[in-house]
């Protein structure tokens, strides 16, 4: 996407200012995900259930060598289960020194996303995973959710994963 520039063919800083995402699509919807905190995507593979976990946990994968906890990001944002299909994916975000897998539908794209078309979630946004929003991007064509990872695993589930990881080593 390209940033407007002004009249002197210079952009201004507020209008430069873009962040970058990954797109996440999720019940025909898409998420952004900044992509600083994108390890790498995967292609979906099979999950070890851990016995006890959060029902948000789907269970632990073997990333090379490293056991990480993968989370059904559906389930963690409220939205209706499914089945992964031939598109979904895992997608392995770095939450401080932890990996964590998110089971997603599909990933599209990287955007750049200007800041100046980011909206904090309205009034009208309710539901269990609103806490998970930081804002929406009106783009030209579409809406992307932006997602706050760091409060998709608060200090507790962070916890819980972990746990379900090491019981899965």
């Amino acid at each position: 996407m390209s940033v407007p520039l002004d009249g002197s063919g210079h952009s201004t800083a507020e209008e430069a200012a873009a962040e970058q995402v990954v797109v996440l699509e999720l019940d025909g919807q898409a998420y952004g995900a900044a992509i600083g905190s994108v390890r790498e995507v995967l292609a979906f593979q099979p999950v070890t259930r851990v016995p006890q976990a959060p029902a948000f946990v789907l269970g632990v994968i073997n990333l090379r060598g490293r056991i990480i906890p993968v989370i059904d990001l559906r389930r963690r944002l409220g939205l209706p289960a499914a089945e992964p299909g031939p598109l979904s994916r895992i997608v392995v975000v770095e939450d401080g020194e932890e990996l964590v897998g998110m089971l997603v539908d599909g990933v599209s794209e990287v955007l750049d996303v200007p800041l100046a078309l980011v909206e904090p979630p309205g009034e009208l946004v309710r539901g269990e995973g609103v806490s998970f929003l930081r804002g929406v991007a009106r783009l030209e064509e579409r809406l992307v959710i932006l997602l706050a990872l760091e409060r998709v695993l608060d200090a507790e589930e962070k916890s819980a994963a972990a746990r379900a990881a090491h019981a899965g080593a």
